[in-house]
């Protein structure tokens, strides 16, 4: 073995070490995030929600909410009641939540520790992609191992990058963690290859162009499917609270502190919206690199197909979100089932579909 090969297994070992490392610091960072949500729990969303039962329970006459205030009893003397329309799911004149520690001291601490873990898996988990793209001397997309590390990757760092930028979507971290986790954890058991040189189809600057893009996308779609989720959960909250109905104290306390369902619905559309041309350019951009590889720019290929199934998914979710009578939750499943088929289009396509994106191994 030549000096070469073997810096080159060196540097393999160490991106392996660092994705290790960087899934026990994720782990880490997944108990604080339900550190944060269970003390959280405590908060004072929970003790008025508690507050506010015991005194309709105790209450002689009906509860009447006036103006964001109740007052027990029937002599109570009201003013003139709020009157709050609704065109739509969503738009309910609704405050946001005070975030998954609930307002608490000790659930905010716990909060912070778990986003600085979720830093420094980052870095970590980084440095583990930068470690590969040495070991292989190209882009670290040649398969679909390479691929999962760098998505989630990407995913982590437009989190980081949103509360840098002082966006409340710290109520994300769990289920982001979660993910990353399982992403991980599916990359290195049934997805790892070891390293090696691309096939000559694949060895052009246009991996660098449009897998990337590809990566950058998905992971963005990604953090706007869990905006799209919670606000379909919130959003039947929502509803719920407004027809009176009884809702468990355990619901009641995870809800009302995410935002409010038409806070999430425009930052699920906002993002969905931005990133939408982008991935328009990256099917153009696999076009023309597939001209250059294969002589032709469209050949119905799966991925080709998928590919352009998922770009006519979320073209029906913003045109949906222009169309009044298809807003709101409507929407909202579209944009669901649109991400669903990036997701099969990454997973299903190059797992159980043959075609010639498949010589890239797993």
């Amino acid at each position: 073995m030549n000096l070469a090969a073997a810096t080159n297994e060196n540097l393999a070992n160490i991106s392996n070490v660092l994705i290790y490392s960087s899934m026990a610091v994720y782990t880490l960072a997944f108990f604080g995030h339900i550190a944060e949500w269970v003390l959280g729990s405590r908060s004072k969303v929970g003790r008025t929600a508690a507050a506010l039962t015991a005194a309709k329970t105790a209450a002689t006459g009906p509860v009447v909410r006036v103006q964001g205030k109740q007052q027990g009893g029937s002599t109570a003397v009201l003013d003139r009641p709020k009157i709050v329309t609704r065109s739509a799911a969503g738009t309910r004149d609704v405050p946001d939540g005070p975030g998954a520690s609930g307002g608490t001291e000790q659930g905010d601490l716990y909060g912070r520790i778990a986003v600085s873990l979720t830093g420094l898996g980052f870095l970590l988990e980084a440095g583990g992609v930068i470690a590969r793209a040495m070991s292989v001397q190209r882009a670290p997309w040649g398969n679909m191992y390479e691929f999962s590390i760098t998505f989630s990757t990407v995913a982590v760092g437009a989190y980081l990058a949103f509360l840098l930028a002082k966006k409340n979507v710290r109520w994300m971290g769990l289920p982001l963690v979660t993910t990353v986790l399982l992403d991980l954890g599916v990359a290195t058991t049934w997805l790892y290859t070891e390293s090696d040189q691309l096939v000559p189809a694949l060895d052009s600057y246009w991996l660098w162009i449009h897998v990337s893009t590809a990566i950058f996308c998905g992971a963005v779609f990604y953090l706007g499917a869990v905006g799209t989720l919670f606000y379909l959960l919130r959003d039947s909250y929502e509803a719920k609270v407004a027809r009176g109905e009884e809702i468990s104290s355990l619901r009641t306390s995870i809800m009302e502190r995410l935002p409010a369902a038409a806070t999430l619905d425009k930052f699920s559309y906002r993002v969905n919206a931005a990133v939408f041309p982008l991935w328009t350019f990256t099917i153009i951009a696999g076009a023309i690199w597939a001209g250059d590889a294969w002589g032709r720019y469209w050949g119905w290929d799966p991925k080709e197909v998928w590919s352009f199934i998922t770009w006519v998914a979320y073209a029906c979710y913003l045109h949906a979100r222009a169309t009044a009578g298809w807003k709101g939750r409507k929407a909202a499943t579209l944009a669901l089932i649109a991400f669903g088929c990036w997701l099969f289009n990454y997973y299903g396509v190059n797992i159980f579909v043959t075609g010639k994106h498949s010589y890239a191994g797993v």
